[in-house]
């Protein structure tokens, strides 16, 4: 998937699905919006720190996170683009909800 990163589209992100899997299995964009509800460069700053401590204390196990901080940390990251990826997120979050749903159908189906 493809993000824009600023305004006029001329630059642009590459979001993969392990990315999104990896926000979601650490619950990333829980609370990140400010005291009023807008995502900012400090919002953006505080994510970035997060993942850091984050890749800090699973030892081993950061393949995923370190993935995610190629788009994070992409020179072209900013608010604009951190709100784009979290739209982006939660499109994505819907899609897997709905095929459990279509799934979860199916199988009281048979």
């Amino acid at each position: 998937m493809i993000i824009n990163a600023n305004a006029t589209g001329t630059r642009t992100i590459e979001v993969t699905e392990d990315n999104l899997r990896t926000i979601q299995r650490y619950s990333l964009f829980e609370r990140i919006a400010n005291s009023v509800g807008i995502i900012d460069e400090e919002s953006l700053e505080k994510l970035r720190y997060t993942v850091r401590s984050l890749i800090v204390s699973q030892g081993n196990d950061t393949d995923a996170l370190v993935g995610l901080c190629w788009v994070l940390f992409d020179d072209n990251m900013k608010a604009l683009g951190l709100n784009n990826l979290i739209a982006c997120y939660h499109a994505w979050l819907a899609r897997q909800q709905a095929n459990i749903v279509i799934t979860d159908t199916a199988d009281d189906d048979q």
